[in-house]
């Protein structure tokens, strides 16, 4: 019988990343509104990009992670110019599942806050399955 042993991922892992907003990151240019500011589809991209460089490290060879379900709130706006950094800590671990807490703040303003789950999957057989369900 083959053991099969636990993700190598620590609850308490984190990362930081960051995005100074442009024309390109707004609500208007990526559809989800019409107003000039940092859209909400950018701020979860963002908050994604946490969680992966979170786990990027710790990765085992062939292995990534998909996102599987995000909750956020966002709660305010930042407009071009401005830098927003979105840290993502993961808070628990249930089998190949990986959850994570994520903040994104605009200096002491906190711009969205929420969770992230992400699934720990074999990248090949991954690709292949989605390419077979086109």
């Amino acid at each position: 019988m083959q053991e099969q042993s636990d993700p190598p991922f620590p609850p308490g892992l984190s990362a930081r990343v960051e995005l100074t907003v442009t024309d390109a990151d707004t609500a208007q240019a990526v559809g989800s509104g019409d107003v000039p500011v940092l859209g909400t589809p950018r701020v979860v991209a963002l908050a994604e990009a946490a969680t992966v460089a979170a786990t990027a490290t710790r990765m085992p060879p062939g292995r990534t992670t998909v996102g599987l379900r995000v909750e956020l709130d966002h709660r305010a706006p930042t407009p071009v110019g401005r830098t927003v950094a979105a840290t993502a800590t993961l808070a628990g671990v249930d089998g190949r599942r990986l959850l994570f807490e994520v903040t994104v703040t605009d200096g002491a303003e906190t711009v969205a806050a929420g969770r992230i789950e992400r699934v720990l999957v074999d990248r090949q057989r991954f690709v292949e399955r989605a390419g077979a369900a086109s």
